[in-house]
């Protein structure tokens, strides 16, 4: 090679180099409601064991819940118990009792005193790929000597034993279950959808599961990677297939009365939709608001403020509206002049962090300061974010540099970390004690449970 043509090549890889590092500085200095296709290694999804995650301009690292510290020097952290399998929601059946999932074991595991017990309560056959996997949990008991219903969302696989086939023919499934002498029985499906996408990389399948102050269920189903249906505000896209939505059903499966789209038989399961993944939602326990978290692609996870027949606003939106012309391109899927609306978030980082579990606590155990305020979890940073709400409990309470409801940076969020070093965070729990409790793992799927209690 002459001396001009190396000359010239190198030249050529030089322009590059500039011009790519150029478009990145451009991508970090996008405005906050800019959408970023390109999707980058942060958490976005229960995957499995082995996961690194990445901070936004750090090299990737492993992340753990070693040592997990709180800011307030009135309460700590205590272990309740280490040596669970990658869980990934929680619940109580009574005090020092509590249910714990297994992701890809598909197992529910019943945890008395501190001590797992030596029979799982329940042994699914899961497809634990990506997202999918054993995932949510909510209990219902009734009174009068009524059953204990246990409700289990989980993705099924389709040849009797765990796997880990992206191309496996899997389903997603809501069960209800019964729970007597230990053991969890009389199953009854209350939901079947497809977990495959045409990405086929098994994401997106959501998972967080509550039982309402209403005695409905509400249950959280991402765009399974984006199945482009009309719920994912694709104009030209196939009807809604049941992804993307937040559902609201009766202990039987049926449509909940007063859903918004009650009308509509397809979609009258749905209480809302342009849903991209989502691992936290909550009630408020003042005004009986709904709210919940957001994974973004590469930027804008959310808080949103969840009202019936509430738009997300995904594919075509993430983060705040900053195109006038956006809201013709929202799909309304209920009929002319019911709700469906979009509305935007009540808070975005515009870098990921990867919110989890969301959480209202409701007992002043922690201190009278805290009772009723909004804690939110994260699984890139092991942070979790303390929220006051506005007299109106419409809005977050958030002041400089916080105003503009953004969070650009990390130092922006010192204010509002509540407590760091929790690992990858999967759900928040308020037990029957009045303390809060946190459900977390490793890079390597190694979970624990910890306590949050006052330091004396």
């Amino acid at each position: 090679m002459t001396h001009s043509k190396r000359f010239v090549i190198l030249r050529n890889l030089g322009i590059i180099i500039t011009l790519f590092t150029i478009s990145s500085l451009v991508i970090c200095l996008l405005p906050a409601g800019k959408m970023v296709l390109a999707e980058v290694p942060f958490f976005d999804g229960l995957t499995g064991a082995g996961q690194k995650v990445k901070d936004s301009g750090e090299e990737l690292r492993p992340i753990n819940y070693t040592n997990p510290t709180l800011k307030d020097p009135n309460l700590k952290v205590e272990k309740v118990i280490d040596g669970l399998d990658f869980p990934t929601s929680m619940a109580f059946l009574g005090p020092n009792d509590m249910i714990v999932l297994e992701k890809t074991k598909g197992t529910v595991q019943r945890i008395v005193n501190g001590t797992i017990q030596n029979q799982s309560l329940l042994d699914v056959p899961v497809n634990h790929v990506g997202g999918r996997g054993m995932l949510g949990v909510t209990v219902a008991t009734h009174k009068n000597s009524g059953p204990t219903f246990i409700f289990l969302y989980f993705t099924l696989s389709s040849n009797s034993q765990d796997s880990n086939n992206l191309t496996e023919e899997s389903g997603n499934r809501l069960y209800r279950y019964e729970l007597k002498d230990n053991e969890l029985g009389e199953p009854k499906m209350l939901l079947n959808i497809s977990a495959v996408s045409s990405k086929m990389d098994g994401g997106h399948n959501g998972g967080k599961l509550l039982l309402g102050p209403d005695q409905n269920l509400y249950l959280i189903v991402g765009d399974l990677r984006e199945r482009n249906t009309k719920a994912q505000n694709n104009q030209t896209g196939r009807p809604p297939d049941g992804t993307s939505v937040i559902y609201r059903l009766t202990q039987n499966g049926d449509p909940a009365p007063g859903n918004p789209f009650a009308n509509n038989t397809l979609v009258n399961k749905f209480f809302a939709y342009g849903i991209r993944n989502s691992f936290g939602l909550d009630f408020d326990p003042v005004t009986g608001n709904l709210w919940d978290t957001e994974n973004g692609p590469n930027y804008g996870d959310e808080i949103n403020l969840v009202e019936p027949g509430f738009n997300s606003g995904w594919k075509r939106q993430q983060g705040f509206l900053v195109n006038s012309f956006y809201p013709d391109e929202f799909v309304n899927i209920g009929e002319s002049g019911k709700p469906g609306k979009y509305s935007d978030p009540e808070f975005v980082w515009s870098h990921p962090v990867a919110p989890t579990a969301l959480k209202f606590l409701t007992s002043d155990k922690l201190g009278a300061q805290y009772r009723y305020d909004m804690f939110v979890s994260d699984a890139n940073f092991g942070n979790i974010y303390h929220f006051d709400l506005d007299k109106n409990r419409t809005r977050l309470a958030i002041y400089t540099p916080l105003a503009d409801k953004t969070a650009n940076t990390m130092q922006e969020l010192e204010r509002v970390i509540f407590g760091r070093g929790f690992g990858r965070m999967t759900d928040i729990a308020i037990g029957p004690d009045g303390y809060m409790y946190i459900l977390t793992n490793d890079t390597d799927g190694h979970g624990a449970v910890f306590r949050i209690l006052p330091a004396t």
